[in-house]
């Protein structure tokens, strides 16, 4: 795959993930019946719906701004996994399968978009050794 087709794919799904989690987030701190009932339903307290939504439009502001920040980014597409994996099952066990549709779809347009975001910005790990250090007794 080309680059070009790579960071294409990887913009929409940056795209698509800030309108689902920017929309959540504020939906979150607007206090909307609608997402509010359904978190409470959850058995979630309502102090951590608001942090959610904090969360949620702090990480679309990192996830958008292009090059920079990548490590930050990494912990963003963290955080909006551990959302879609808790979401996924609080309604799986609570309310029932079909209420996991958007959980589903979240999880890949999330999963697509990072694996873009790791080829575009590829990381290589290596094993830094240690300069040594004189031992004092």
């Amino acid at each position: 795959m080309k680059l070009t087709s790579t960071k294409t794919i990887y913009w929409i799904g940056a795209a698509l993930t800030s309108l689902w989690f920017g929309t959540s987030g504020i939906c979150e701190l607007t206090k909307n019946k609608l997402v509010w009932d359904i978190t409470l339903q959850l058995g979630y307290p309502p102090y951590f719906i608001y942090v959610l939504g904090v969360a949620k439009l702090a990480g679309i502001v990192v996830l958008l701004i292009p090059n920079r920040l990548l490590r930050l980014k990494e912990w963003v597409f963290a955080g909006i996994f551990f959302d879609i994996i808790f979401a996924f099952f609080s309604k799986l066990i609570v309310i029932g399968l079909p209420e996991t549709i958007d959980a589903i779809v979240a999880f890949l347009i999330v999963a697509t978009t990072y694996l873009m975001f790791r080829r575009i910005h590829a990381v290589s790990y290596s094993i830094v050794k240690e300069e040594s250090r004189p031992v004092y007794l």
